[in-house]
């Protein structure tokens, strides 16, 4: 299935990188401040929150369950232990007719990995699937190189191969769906 392929049974609104990203009729991303908006929450139909991240505190309202994963968005964070929970938790609320949102400080590395990992696990996607239709959902996520490295062993986990590989790069250590971004870097 690819990402273009995908047709979620919801109509999407354009892209945001400072409100609230939908991802599917029952997921959405967004950065920590959005997160905390009671306006923005409430006219999305929020009845989850993740907050995946060690420096944003959540404001709590009535009527929404709260989750906390305190990881650090740092490339040697262990996001792992959490991709099964999550998604599991995300799929849970879904069967409840209800809404999560996901997030972390920007709503770019550190959700959008679970995010990824939740659509390889619940909508069979493949990482490369899941990337493409995440960033088309939320053009500025980027994960950092720890959490490729995890969702890549998570994804050969799942479904016994790859759709992304780790490469060596003069960079360090990069997903190969950057590899044309890198080589393209000038040098300073």
């Amino acid at each position: 299935m690819s990402a273009a392929s995908c047709a979620f049974p919801v109509q999407f609104r354009q892209p945001s990188v400072s409100g609230l990203s939908q991802i599917t009729r029952s997921l959405y991303l967004s950065n920590g401040s959005a997160a905390n908006n009671k306006l923005l929450l409430a006219s999305n139909q929020i009845t989850s929150v993740v907050n995946v991240s060690v420096e944003v505190t959540n404001t709590v309202y009535e009527h929404i369950e709260y989750m906390h994963v305190p990881v650090a968005d740092a490339p040697s964070s262990l996001l792992y232990s959490f991709f099964d929970p999550i998604a599991d938790h995300i799929h849970g609320v879904e069967l409840k007719q209800g809404r999560t949102l996901l997030h972390c400080a920007a709503g770019v590395s550190r959700s959008a990995a679970l995010c990824l990992a939740y659509l390889m696990k619940y909508h069979a996607m493949s990482l490369l699937d899941a990337h493409a239709w995440t960033k088309a959902c939320r053009p500025i996520i980027r994960p950092n190189v720890g959490f490729w490295e995890q969702l890549v062993h998570y994804e050969f986990q799942l479904f016994g191969k790859n759709s992304v590989r780790m490469l060596s790069s003069p960079v360090g250590p990069i997903p190969d769906i950057y590899e044309k971004e890198v080589r393209f870097m000038i040098p300073l």
